[in-house]
């Protein structure tokens, strides 16, 4: 299998609050939870795959990127601190509650995203503004836009 050196980040730092409960932590298949799930099938893509989040509240170990604010649910401030900490110009970032991404899209997207700050995935039906590959150029324009309290 095809493994990219490129990081993977997991969102997992959400409120949930349409689902009304932590969706990352439910049962999923034969796997304990959702994110174990999402970590293990990365994992198989990626030499590094990293989950951000809040807290720790996983019950299997996994390199964390901790939400500089914990007190603010934006994924503005999980792409500002997943940017800050690590050191690759490109990273690739997926919500933990889209499971079903096959390996060639994720492939293809970081094919195509050589010449350009942000490459996100797109169906017939939705944009997927969290899946995709980000490149660190973006960063400043994210800490504009918190600072101006624009979180979307």
């Amino acid at each position: 299998m095809q493994i990219t050196n490129i990081p993977c980040v997991i969102l997992s730092g959400g409120k949930s609050s349409r689902m009304g409960k932590d969706k990352s932590i439910l049962p999923f298949g034969k796997f304990n939870t959702l994110i174990q799930y999402q970590y293990q099938k990365l994992s198989k893509i990626f030499q590094k795959v990293y989950i951000s989040t809040k807290i720790n509240k996983f019950d299997f170990e996994a390199d964390l990127i901790l939400d500089d604010n914990v007190d603010i649910f934006s994924p503005m401030i999980a792409l500002q601190s997943i940017l800050k900490r690590l050191k690759a110009q490109k990273i690739f970032i997926i919500t933990v509650d889209i499971p079903f991404v096959e390996k060639e899209t994720i492939l293809s997207l970081i094919k195509q995203s050589s010449n350009f700050d942000i490459t996100i995935a797109q169906d017939k039906n939705k944009i997927h503004n969290l899946c995709g590959v980000f490149d660190k150029n973006i960063l400043s324009t994210i800490n504009n836009l918190l600072i101006n309290d624009i979180h979307k």
